[in-house]
């Protein structure tokens, strides 16, 4: 899940700013919490897990405020990605959320959610990093294996009639809790490192600078957090290996030849 990224100060400042008229928050719903039912999970095939994805990537689209093709940050996202080919056989959908969290997920069906708010800190390297980023997760299948581990431990789908090979409608709170397994998934640093490397090839394979990569780690590790921080901004602020990540990614762009831009 998939995976999104000033300075400092910047940051900072945008973690400050009020809500501007008409933006929400991003909206996971109710979570649900479910004992017991574990073995149902168990069952889960590929196309069970797709057909519950899908239904959990439409819910938050209609709870979310999706942005329409005439608008700006849609405009910008389709010059960007218009030449972006499909992850391993999986065609891609992007959408704009206009929300103020600063985030962007990419989910194991190949929808891409980017929020207005991350596209605001971020230049278009830096953007296209964070996003190629979050496709490096469904191409390693992380996505997916940390939805079905996350079923398997809190048995999200404990009504949902896994069992007996059926697909069966999810509720509000079960879509919650799959949303947030999306959004929120806890991944480990060889698979932090991997997505790395695939955002980095992304930016390279799309005509961009791949110090997009190194940059966008460094605005997001500069951001203080705060009540409306996303998981995103949390990770990269918090995590001990993020200076590590980014060296990786510098000594990389130079090796190849690549210059890095100023910051803007």
């Amino acid at each position: 899940m998939t995976l999104r990224k000033l300075s400092g100060l910047l940051l900072a400042a945008v973690a400050c700013i009020a809500p501007a008229q008409g933006m929400a928050q991003f909206n996971l719903g109710k979570a649900v919490k479910a004992a017991g039912k574990v073995a149902q999970a168990v069952t889960l095939t590929d196309a069970q897990m797709a057909a519950y994805v899908k239904q959990s990537v439409d819910w938050m689209d209609k709870n979310n405020p999706v942005l329409p093709e005439d608008n700006d940050y849609v405009k910008r996202l389709r010059r960007l990605t218009a030449n972006v080919k499909d992850a391993d056989g999986i065609p891609l959908n992007f959408k704009v959320y206009d929300v103020i969290d600063v985030n962007a997920f990419a989910c194991p069906d190949g929808s891409v959610r980017v929020f207005s708010s991350l596209m605001d800190i971020m230049n278009d390297d830096e953007l296209m990093g964070v996003i190629g980023h979050e496709i490096g997760h469904v191409l390693k299948r992380h996505s997916k294996n940390a939805l079905k581990q996350k079923l398997l431990t809190d048995a999200a789908l404990d009504a949902a009639g896994a069992a007996n090979g059926k697909v069966a409608v999810l509720t509000d709170s079960q879509l919650g809790a799959i949303s947030e397994s999306l959004i929120n998934a806890k991944f480990s640093q060889k698979q932090e490192s991997e997505a790395d490397e695939c955002g980095y090839d992304f930016l390279v394979a799309n005509g961009l600078n791949p110090w997009g990569m190194a940059m966008a780690f460094e605005k997001l590790s500069g951001s203080e957090g705060g009540a409306k921080s996303s998981a995103i901004q949390k990770m990269f602020s918090s995590h001990p290996d993020t200076q590590k990540r980014i060296k990786k990614m510098s000594e990389r762009a130079q090796k190849d030849g690549f210059v890095k831009p100023e910051a803007k």
